[in-house]
């Protein structure tokens, strides 16, 4: 046996097999844990896969399938307009309004598009970290102070990050730009509103289909909450017309999904049982497809493919580790709230990490920090944590490692580590 060759499958057969030799089932401190993990997997299926991941993935798809790399170049390549690109990138959020899970097939898309390397970046971290809803929340419960800060620092942190990924890395960013440059323009096949419309659409599915319920039932947030189903229904019916008119796919199957989908809408099944039909008739209407439809299908699944399982293990292992919210994993969750005391450099750093591994679904961060300021937190970790948390999770690592790899995934967590520690710092300081 050539050992050079076998070590990684020696090691990683040696460690399960001690993993289970070793692990004590009995305790109950790991059967809560392990229960946890189950459970959190459980929500996010529930919560996360159907309502945002899948969008995402058709999404990201269209981008790969009707999207000019030249265009995504010329907005948010190496050689942009900086203001344009990293203006773009950073502010993306606002409109998305997506956790750090959904901006992956997004970020993928444009990533391999074309789009450089420091605005590609950019919008990976501001697309869940600048949602409108979360900041005025933030500032609502847990003050002023905090909200404001949240808001600057996460653009600010989006522009700044991109800029030093884009200096740490400019010789292979080079190559990658000489490259794309020799590739040969292609034919466009509709005139560019008719691309934006229909991009417009799919996002306005995205954004209406995962529309939190706010605790406020007189605020407009809210009121747009309860026209979400119609609004989606709506985006969607014009999303069926340009599917047909301008992308050629078969006028009576489109027609089809859409009267079967109203008819599971209107039914006892409710709404999310029509989205759920809506999503099959859609890939089944494309993966039957030829040309741009079936291109479409296959840009989608290779998302697919490529990010649900990762999403998954991490999701497993953050439930394993730190739980639920309000719930304990094998890391007790009174160590959290004793190390996140104060406004020291350990607090800061301590509140940064548990923040990038955590995973927190769009909006859960606030109350999860009412309870830990309640604790004792200290204000500065908890924007170090605010910072940190909405943009990064160990899941998102995961898979943000396999679009750019384990190098430039590294810089990037540590960047977004290092900056929300000495802006906890500065701000802990200031109050």
């Amino acid at each position: 046996m050539n050992f050079r060759n076998e070590w990684k499958g020696l090691i990683l057969i040696t460690g399960v097999f001690l993993i289970f030799y070793y692990l004590p089932f009995d305790s109950e401190h790991l059967q809560r844990s392990l229960g946890e993990a189950l459970l959190l997997t459980q929500w996010y299926a529930r919560e996360h896969v159907l309502l945002c991941l899948i969008p995402a993935f058709f999404i990201a798809g269209a981008i790969g399938t009707f999207v000019r790399h030249e265009s995504v170049m010329k907005y948010l390549g190496d050689r942009a307009n900086r203001i344009v690109a990293y203006g773009v990138a950073s502010v993306s959020g606002s409109v998305l309004a997506v956790c750090s899970c959904t901006i992956l097939p997004l970020f993928a898309g444009i990533y391999r598009m074309g789009a450089g390397l420091g605005p590609a970046t950019a919008f990976l971290y501001a697309g869940p970290a600048i949602n409108v809803l979360a900041i005025i929340l933030t500032a609502r419960i847990l003050g002023l102070e905090l909200g404001i800060a949240r808001a600057v620092g996460a653009v600010v942190f989006s522009i700044v990050i991109g800029l030093l990924m884009q200096l740490i890395f400019r010789s292979e960013e080079e190559s990658k730009i000489q490259a794309q440059e020799a590739e040969s323009e292609e034919d466009v096949p509709r005139p560019l509103w008719q691309t934006a419309s229909y991009f417009a659409a799919m996002i306005a599915i995205l954004v209406f289909a995962t529309w939190s319920e706010p605790d406020r039932q007189v605020s407009f947030w809210y009121n747009v909450y309860s026209f979400k189903w119609v609004a989606t229904g709506l985006c969607s019916t014009l999303l069926g017309v340009m599917l047909v008119l301008w992308f050629r796919l078969r006028w009576w199957l489109v027609t089809g999904v859409g009267v079967i989908t109203a008819g599971v809408g209107f039914s006892p099944a409710g709404p999310v049982a029509a989205y759920a039909v809506a999503v099959v008739g859609l890939s089944v209407i494309t993966a039957t497809s030829k040309g741009e439809g079936e291109d479409w299908f296959s840009q989608t699944w290779g998302f697919a493919k490529q990010i649900l399982p990762l999403l998954f293990f991490g999701v497993l292992m953050a439930g394993l580790l730190l739980g639920r919210p309000d719930q304990e994993g094998l890391i007790p969750s009174e160590w959290i709230s004793q190390s996140v005391g104060g406004n020291s450099l350990g607090a800061n750093l301590f509140a940064s990490v548990i923040g990038a591994f955590m995973y927190f679904a769009t909006l859960t961060e606030v109350p999860i920090l009412q309870g830990l300021l309640g604790s004792g937190m200290g204000k500065g970790p908890a924007l170090a944590l605010l910072l940190a948390g909405p943009a990064l999770s160990l899941p998102n690592m995961l898979v943000i490692r396999s679009v750019m790899g384990t190098k430039k995934t590294v810089v990037f967590v540590v960047l977004v580590i290092t900056m929300a520690t000495i802006s906890g710092m500065i701000f802990g300081t200031l109050l």
